[in-house]
C-alpha cells in the first residue's frame, strides 16, 4: 500500500499527465467542432500552473541529484519563458479561429511540445531514474500544492500571463 501511495503523488508521473492533458488540450484548440476559447482558458491555467510549480518546487531540488544534467533543467526553466510567450501572443487575439489565431496557436504547440518531448527524454528520465520513490512522492506533493494555489489565484488571465511573461 505504501507504495501505492507514492505512485500517486509520483513528481514524474503528475507531470507526464499534465503533459497529456496539454496535448488534448491543443487538439481540442485545433477542432473546428470544440470550444475552442473554453479549450484555450483550461490551457493558459494548466500552462501557467504547470510552469510556476514546476520551477518553484521540482527544478530546484532535482539540480541537487547527481546525474540529473543542470543544464537541461535550466534550459527547461528558458523552454517555460518561451511557451508563455507564445501563450500571451495567442491570448491577445481576439478573434477565435482567426489566420492569426491559428498562426499564433501553431507557434504556441510547437513551442510547447518541444518542452515536452525535451523535458520527458531528459528530466524527467533522470528524475525516475535517480530520484528515490520517496523524494518523488515529496516533490509530487510539493508540486501539487503549488500548482493548485497557481490555479486557484486565476493564473491564467491574461494579466498573470503578461505579468509572468514580464518576469
Amino acid at each position: 500500500m505504501a507504495a501505492d501511495a507514492h505512485k500517486d503523488q509520483d513528481v514524474v508521473a503528475l507531470i507526464l499527465k499534465d503533459h497529456r492533458t496539454m496535448e488534448d488540450l491543443f487538439r481540442r484548440m485545433r477542432s473546428l467542432e470544440a470550444d475552442r476559447k473554453d479549450a484555450l482558458a483550461k490551457l493558459s491555467a494548466l500552462l501557467i500552473a504547470h510552469g510556476e510549480a514546476e520551477e518553484a518546487e521540482v527544478y530546484g531540488a532535482l539540480k541537487r541529484f547527481r546525474d540529473v544534467d543542470n543544464a537541461e533543467v535550466e534550459h527547461g526553466a528558458e523552454e517555460h519563458a518561451e511557451g508563455n510567450e507564445a501563450l500571451l501572443a495567442l491570448l491577445e487575439v481576439s478573434e477565435v479561429g482567426s489566420d492569426d489565431w491559428d498562426g499564433r496557436l501553431e507557434d504556441l504547440v510547437k513551442a510547447v511540445s518541444h518542452h515536452l518531448d525535451e523535458e520527458e527524454r531528459t528530466i524527467l528520465n533522470g528524475a525516475r531514474e535517480n530520484v528515490p520513490d520517496e523524494r518523488r512522492a515529496e516533490l509530487g506533493a510539493a508540486f501539487m500544492q503549488e500548482r493548485e494555489r497557481q490555479l486557484d489565484a486565476d493564473c491564467g488571465s491574461i494579466e498573470n500571463v503578461r505579468a509572468v511573461v514580464r518576469g
